[in-house]
């Protein structure tokens, strides 16, 4: 069996109240008792996930970062109420278990789910897991499946319509992503105005297909079954899901897909196991979407650039809290570096010598 994803000890300058959690899920979660053990899941960059052990249950409990925080980011309300309305027709979200806004407890809001244990793809793949081309390839394809069952499902029929704006929804992207930027700004990363003024200036118009987008589909957001690493159970984080234009949502996906024979600096870049023999190449993803959606995928340079400059917006919001001494959280300390390794390879797609 290849090994899980496992939590470690709570990183330095991140603890949580473990009391006052306990008697959190004492008053709220029925049947619920006793002490409990708080790790935490050392992956990821944005909201803080910790493994509460106790009772005789395995849960999940959300927070966001310590720090500077972007305005409306981290809204583990909005997150919350968004697994509510769709687990029960998509049961790969978590089941959410409870939510409060007492900052008292452990100094922010934050909620609790129910833990999908299974196996998680990250830079490499896990000891004792192993994809033959073949595995690598069926992999891809449910993945990309299980993206356009997401996109299929009627948002209005479970209650999510007001969850989003869809008209005007990549011209917001656009200038919103940009503000950030620049509202995140350290002397030692690149500035990005001219990535920012193609942005804008190809930017197609509103879709007329709307749908749910999770805006954070990679591989590291998805859980494979212990027993059948081909199988994806669960998708985690879903934190920036909105209603949109569903090529956007296919695009911020591509951004994070380093090819076999991309360039050595895109190399750099690799954060999951995309590079692999077998894995397709990012215009496969995008010929298999469009053949399994029936949706028009024009345009996918301007949603892969996009795509490319929003995760080093993300990044940056990061490395930001890093570089102003808010996290000490190491792993933070060379996102400048990438952050301009992003820059180059949204400059490619422009130039038309980094296209899908």
């Amino acid at each position: 069996m290849a090994v899980l994803d496992q939590p470690q000890d709570v990183r330095e300058g991140e603890s949580l109240d473990a009391s006052a959690v306990a008697s959190f899920l004492e008053e709220n979660i029925d049947g619920f008792s006793g002490s409990i053990e708080i790790q935490q899941f050392p992956s990821g960059f944005s909201n803080l996930t910790y493994l509460i052990t106790g009772g005789g249950r395995e849960l999940v409990l959300r927070r966001p970062p310590f720090g500077k925080k972007a305005a409306t980011a981290h809204d583990m309300g909005r997150e919350y109420r968004i697994l509510s309305a769709l687990h029960p027709v998509f049961p790969y979200c978590p089941r959410p278990l409870a939510y409060t806004e007492d900052e008292s407890i452990i100094g922010a809001p934050f909620y609790v789910m129910e833990r999908i244990k299974g196996i998680i793809l990250r830079r490499k793949l896990p000891d004792g897991l192993s994809l033959s081309p073949t595995d690598a390839t069926a992999l891809c394809r449910n993945m990309v499946d299980l993206l356009c069952r997401l996109h299929g499902l009627d948002y209005k029929a479970i209650g999510l319509e007001n969850f989003g704006k869809p008209q005007g929804y990549v011209h917001r992207q656009v200038n919103g992503w940009a503000r950030r930027f620049r509202d995140a700004k350290t002397p030692d990363v690149p500035d990005f105005e001219e990535v920012i003024s193609w942005l804008g200036k190809n930017q197609p118009a509103d879709t007329p297909f709307p749908c749910i987008i999770h805006n954070d589909y990679k591989f590291d957001n998805l859980v494979l079954h212990p027993e059948n690493p081909l199988d994806i159970i669960g998708i985690l984080d879903w934190e920036m899901t909105t209603l949109g234009d569903p090529l956007m949502d296919l695009g911020c996906s591509l951004a994070y897909w380093v090819n076999r024979d991309d360039p050595d600096e895109m190399q750099l870049l690799v954060m999951q196991p995309t590079h692999l023999e077998g894995m397709m190449t990012r215009k496969q993803i995008v010929d298999l979407y469009t053949e399994i959606s029936g949706r028009d995928s024009k345009n996918m340079d301007f949603y892969y650039a996009f795509g490319i400059f929003r995760l080093a917006v993300i990044a940056q919001q990061i490395y930001y809290r890093y570089y102003h001494g808010q996290t000490k959280d190491k792993r933070f300390a060379s996102l400048g570096f990438g952050v301009a390794l992003f820059e180059k390879a949204a400059m490619r797609v422009m130039e038309g010598s980094g296209a899908i």
